[in-house]
């Protein structure tokens, strides 16, 4: 089988669709498949098309340049999309609609929660094959190996970390425990370290801030604390939480956007109004939920044989599903020829 995956793949600290893209990468090659990042082979069977935005640094061609692929190179070639963001996120309004239309390319779609999948269905993308499949990270890298015991004695070590640095990525919850720890109650039994960026003209005043991370390195800062803790709001899915409980933290997680779906028999879950009551609650029961934490089902291993299982289950059905493909515009000879020209030149100069 041959994969196309529409990610530019970033070294370093980039964000969870960045770290999903090396993880699905290097999980098809082990098991013998044949991976590329581009449109450029005429033999591509699978295009998991992941960021069809061209003005993102992340995206390695569009649902127009798929399109064309299907209509002028290889029309028996099947497409997924993998949808992980969306307009709740960001107070944006302009993503939903973007990927609704993108969507229109696609013989699958894959949503990383089924959150994000209401949202969207809600909103009036296709609801034929749609599927989630909940995302994970690397157990090679995060794991409990290593990870920091607590002594009931010591201060109860939190820890967040984001590579985005909006607003809605927790900060509301984040500069809470930031004044609580002004108090000295907070102050004598918890800690807290934020890593990663900060918005713009933020800072805390009793936090360790630590400059984004990333692999072994995350991993090794993130079990030196006891707690994890994710107030991210609308939340399609994160993959910071699931790095922090893989590395055995139990979470104190926000019941927004698809975070419970990740985090729920986890640890606990609080609001803007209860937080420093569970906060409370986890230090005196932090024993129980640091035993559920051994059982914690969401990796990278997981997701990835997911995604196997649904190629090879569309290659099955292939001459089926074309049969029922009806999104494809036909175009005429000169756009072909047009088409075809200019990805001869693109091809030359890749050489």
């Amino acid at each position: 089988m041959k994969v196309s995956i529409g990610t530019n793949i970033k070294e370093g600290p980039w964000g969870g669709g960045n770290l999903f893209a090396i993880n699905i990468k290097k999980y098809l090659e082990t098991k013998g498949h044949k991976v590329v990042t581009d449109l450029n082979d005429s033999d591509i069977d699978i295009i998991l098309l992941t960021e069809p935005r061209r003005t993102s640094e992340s995206s390695a061609y569009t649902h127009i340049d798929v399109e064309n692929y299907l209509n002028y190179i290889n029309g028996k070639t099947l497409v997924v999309h993998r949808v992980n963001e969306c307009d709740e996120r960001k107070n944006t309004n302009y993503v939903n609609k973007y990927l609704i239309e993108a969507n229109k390319v696609a013989d699958y779609t894959v949503f990383v929660s089924t959150w994000l999948r209401d949202v969207y269905e809600e909103q009036g993308i296709n609801k034929k094959q749609n599927h989630v499949i909940l995302a994970g990270a690397d157990r090679a890298i995060f794991n409990e190996k290593g990870r920091a015991s607590w002594n009931q004695e010591e201060k109860l070590k939190i820890v967040t970390h984001h590579w985005g640095a909006n607003w809605n990525k927790g900060f509301d919850i984040y500069s809470k425990l930031d004044n609580l720890l002004e108090e000295s109650f907070y102050k004598n039994y918890f800690e807290f370290t934020y890593i990663g960026n900060l918005p713009k003209n933020f800072s805390f005043k009793n936090t360790k801030v630590i400059k984004p991370l990333s692999g072994s390195n995350l991993a090794k800062e993130i079990k030196k604390n006891h707690v994890y803790l994710t107030a991210s709001l609308n939340e399609p899915s994160g993959n910071h939480h699931i790095e922090g409980a893989q590395c055995g933290l139990p979470v104190l997680y926000i019941n927004s956007g698809g975070i419970p779906e990740y985090c729920h028999g986890f640890g606990l879950e609080f609001n803007k109004d209860n937080f420093s009551e569970i906060l409370e609650e986890m230090r005196t029961n932090y024993d129980k939920h640091l035993k559920h934490m051994e059982k914690y089902p969401f990796n990278s291993q997981n997701m990835c044989k997911a995604f196997e299982r649904m190629f090879n289950d569309m290659l099955e059905k292939r001459d089926n599903i074309l049969s029922k493909r009806n999104l494809i515009n036909k175009q005429n000879a000169i756009a072909k020829r047009i088409y075809l020209a200019r990805r001869k030149l693109k091809l030359t100069k890749s050489k």
